[in-house]
């Protein structure tokens, strides 16, 4: 039986969509904060928020965006698989997942660094993404904001 997933509206930019999966496992392994609470993905600019206890200084800001390059330098596959909601629910939050969403979900991993439901295009090795730069960030009311693009 063909999967049945929920329509996707929306046409990413592979190369920042899939720099957007780094980055949010890369924010959550260094501030336990969660995937990003909102984000704008484009191809000439992106940004994302996130909870924060405090505002990073610009040594950290910097170190955010040497992981996130250092990650997409280690030319990691992006792959899928398919999975149910149920099975899904022992690894993933769904807490976010639209409501009256369909049972089947995808699960996009990029190499071993960063797994999640997905149904977003994506490249298929982390090197077609291009550089990571953080161009901005402001911290305001506990939630920081980085604005970003991908440079190929």
């Amino acid at each position: 039986m063909e999967p049945q997933f929920n329509e996707h509206n929306k046409t990413e930019f592979p190369p920042a969509h899939t720099a957007e999966h780094i980055l949010n496992r890369t924010m959550d392994s260094i501030y336990h904060c969660g995937r990003s609470n909102e984000a704008h993905i484009e191809r000439k600019k992106s940004k994302c928020d996130y909870r924060l206890d405090n505002k990073p200084t610009d040594k950290e800001i910097r170190h955010i965006e040497d992981v996130v390059n250092e990650v997409i330098g280690r030319d990691l596959p992006v792959t899928y698989e398919l999975t149910t909601k149920e099975k899904a629910a022992d690894e993933f939050k769904l807490d976010r997942l639209p409501d009256g969403s369909s049972d089947d979900l995808r699960i996009v991993r990029v190499g071993d660094y960063d797994a999640c439901p997905c149904l977003g295009l994506h490249v298929e090795h982390t090197s077609q993404i291009g550089k990571f730069k953080i161009n901005s960030y402001t911290y305001e009311n506990g939630i920081l904001r980085l604005r970003w693009k991908v440079e190929q």
